[in-house]
């Protein structure tokens, strides 16, 4: 199948037949393959452009500096929002390799975007990260007076689990003027975490 006929297939209705597409266009990829993907991420087809999304995510860390210029330059919410996303997934396809400085500077950038869109994709780009994040959310967590983002920050950092961002939680529980919200989400947070540890400890959930 030419890279003609791939492109338009990822705006077929069929999603298995998209995935295939997507997978065989990182794989087959030229020249003219990330400016092509890259022009996608402002489409109207939300199946589309989120099949452009997974396949700049698959073709990992040559794709980052268009997206890092994207979410630097575009006016588009749509176009910087997409653009984190599939910075999340180069973090989620290629675990094993650091995300670039760029990248990383980029996403702590995109935390302060006035769009939820974007400033919430961060956050989930930045927890699929792990450990090296911490301490940039962490910052943003303690700067921050959105309560949107400060709930996505601190279930970033619940799922985490690094000891740092568990201090963080239960500063934010004893803190009074903390957001009701945020506070809820921090109790949950550390929950959830109590019982994986719990789980790990004793996973056939026996007495001890």
């Amino acid at each position: 199948m030419s890279a003609e006929d791939l492109f338009q297939q990822l705006r077929h209705p069929n999603p298995h037949l998209r995935d295939r597409a997507m997978w065989a266009i990182s794989e087959q990829r030229d020249e003219t393959t990330l400016p092509r993907l890259m022009a996608l991420l402002s489409e109207e087809d939300t199946n589309c452009r989120r099949a452009a999304v997974k396949a700049l995510g698959l073709i990992g860390a040559d794709a980052v500096p268009p997206l890092v210029a994207a979410l630097q330059q575009e006016n588009s919410v749509t176009v910087r929002g997409s653009a984190v996303k599939a910075i999340a997934q180069v973090v989620i396809n290629y675990p094993d390799v650091p995300l670039s400085t760029e990248g990383v500077a980029a996403l702590k950038q995109a935390l302060l975007d006035p769009n939820p869109v974007v400033n919430i994709a961060a956050v989930m780009a930045l927890g699929e990260m792990g450990s090296p994040a911490v301490d940039i959310l962490i910052d943003t967590l303690q700067a921050t007076d959105n309560p949107a983002l400060g709930v996505s920050l601190v279930n970033a950092l619940g799922s985490i689990g690094d000891h740092r961002g568990i201090v963080v939680l239960n500063t934010l529980i004893q803190d009074e003027s903390t957001d009701s919200y945020v506070r809820e989400s921090a109790l949950s947070a550390l929950s959830r975490l109590e019982m994986t540890a719990t789980f790990r400890t004793n996973p056939a959930g026996e007495v001890p």
